[in-house]
């Protein structure tokens, strides 16, 4: 089971088109937050379970609040063979864009909170809900590490705006900008879990590939330097996450 965010379903449609070109007969099933694939010669299911935040969002009379320190939809996590947990996209995201409209911690609830603090604070009460609800002899649980953007060319040294028009990677190994400043707060939370988690380092591999944004190819009105071309990086995602149970 995928749980995350948009670049979790990312993920979980590579894996989907991996799996289904070498495996015709599946049937797809789609209800609220949880869509499924499931292969019958196999007796195998890939879940997807959307949850931008991992911690919950619940509408109150001031709102939506986005709450910390609460995960209720972990109950529908239970259960699974593998559990692969995504979050930080969305964290970033303010205005219209911004789905919340409060963030409450304890019994102190705020219009807004610096984002890298809210994120240690969320993946906190997840690496809680791991280690109080998962049985590693029968549950293995990777996070699939930070997904960088491309939105600022300055970044890899360009006078580029963004992603739009960039058809080849960065050369070398390493990026310009430095890793994600997210990545230090999940390798903090990740450092403080008693259950193993296994991390899917990809953020610097991610960082290189600026020419992997559907941007990059479509000229459309919208500007999306985050997500990545399905038969892409993705596909890169899902071979080391092969090569991770090897």
């Amino acid at each position: 089971m995928f749980v995350g965010d948009s670049l979790s379903e990312n993920m979980w449609q590579s894996l989907a088109c991996l799996l289904h070109a070498s495996v015709s007969k599946a049937t797809l099933q789609h209800m609220n937050s949880l869509t499924s694939l499931m292969f019958q010669d196999y007796g195998v299911t890939i879940y997807l379970y959307r949850s931008t935040y991992l911690v919950d969002i619940v509408k109150e009379s001031i709102g939506r609040v986005l709450k910390l320190d609460s995960i209720q939809s972990g109950n529908a996590w239970k259960g699974m063979d593998v559990l692969i947990f995504n979050s930080w996209h969305w964290w970033t995201h303010t205005g219209q864009s911004q789905p919340w409209d409060y963030v409450q911690y304890g019994s102190t609830v705020s219009k807004d909170m610096d984002r890298l603090e809210a994120y240690f604070k969320g993946m906190t009460t997840w690496a809680k809900w791991v280690d109080l609800n998962v049985n590693p002899s029968q549950t293995k649980v990777i996070f699939q590490g930070i997904s960088p953007s491309h939105y600022r060319g300055k970044e890899w040294g360009s006078s580029s705006k963004n992603c739009y028009g960039e058809l080849q990677p960065i050369q070398g190994s390493t990026y310009p900008a430095g890793l994600p400043e997210a990545q230090g707060v999940l390798n903090k939370v990740l450092g403080s879990m008693q259950k193993p988690v296994f991390l899917l380092d990809i953020a610097t591999l991610s960082q290189l590939r600026k020419d992997a944004h559907p941007e990059s190819y479509s000229g459309g009105s919208g500007v999306d330097c985050s997500h990545w071309c399905v038969p892409g990086l993705p596909d890169t995602w899902n071979q080391l996450l092969y090569a991770s149970f090897i």
